[in-house]
C-alpha cells in the first residue's frame, strides 16, 4: 500500500487505547414468593438497577442488583397488591478480543445497553410464587496503555518525491476491509 523511497525512521508512541471489547445478552429467571396466593399477574417491571464491573482473567465480571416489582391480584381477583423484591446477579462477559500488548493497569468500563426488563411473569405450579424472566445486555471495554509504531516522513511530507506515498487510487475498499486493527507488535 505504501513504498519507501528514502530512508525512514520509526517512533514508538505509548498511548491509551481500547485493548478489549465484549458484549453479552442474558435472560435470567427469578422466583418471587408472595404473601398472598396470586390469582393473576397484572404487571411486572425491573427498577433501581446498579452494577459494578471488573476484569477477571480473560473476561469482565459484572455484579449488580435491581428490584423486581410485581403487581398481582389475589382472593379470586378481588384484591390487588404490589410485591417488591431485590435480586442480585453476576454476569460474565467474554471478550471478543483482548490485546495482550496492553501494559500496566487497565480500566474497565461497562455500559448497560439494555437495562433489566421483565419479559414474562407466570405463576408457578405450586401457585404460591411467580417466576419472572428478566433480560439485560452489557457492552464492556478494557482501556490500557499500548505501544504504537509510526513511520516518520523525512523532510516535507507534502512533497511526493520524499518519504512515503499513499495514493487514493491504489487503495481499494477490499484492502481497507482486510486491515487487521490488532496487528500492533510488542516492540520490547
Amino acid at each position: 500500500m505504501f513504498r519507501a523511497d528514502k530512508d525512514f525512521q520509526c517512533r514508538e508512541i505509548i498511548t491509551k487505547a481500547v485493548c478489549g471489547k465484549g458484549r453479552k445478552f442474558s435472560k435470567t429467571p427469578h422466583t418471587i414468593t408472595l404473601a398472598n396466593r396470586p390469582s393473576s399477574i397484572l404487571g411486572s417491571w425491573a427498577i433501581n438497577h446498579t452494577f459494578e464491573a471488573e476484569k477477571v482473567g480473560d473476561m469482565v465480571e459484572i455484579v449488580g442488583k435491581h428490584e423486581i416489582s410485581l403487581w398481582y391480584s389475589y382472593a379470586n381477583n378481588t384484591k390487588t397488591t404490589v410485591a417488591t423484591e431485590t435480586v442480585s446477579y453476576m454476569v460474565q462477559v467474554p471478550l471478543s478480543y483482548l490485546d495482550s500488548n496492553c501494559k500496566n493497569e487497565v480500566e474497565v468500563t461497562a455500559q448497560s445497553t439494555q437495562g433489566p426488563t421483565c419479559i414474562d411473569a407466570k405463576i408457578t405450579g405450586s401457585g404460591d410464587a411467580v417466576e419472572v424472566l428478566v433480560e439485560k445486555e452489557f457492552l464492556v471495554e478494557i482501556v490500557g496503555e499500548t505501544k504504537v509504531c509510526v513511520v516518520l516522513c523525512p523532510g516535507d511530507c507534502d512533497d511526493e518525491d520524499k518519504g512515503f506515498l499513499i495514493d487514493e487510487e491504489d487503495i481499494e475498499s477490499e484492502d481497507i476491509e482486510d486491515l487487521d486493527p490488532f496487528i500492533i507488535d510488542d516492540l520490547d
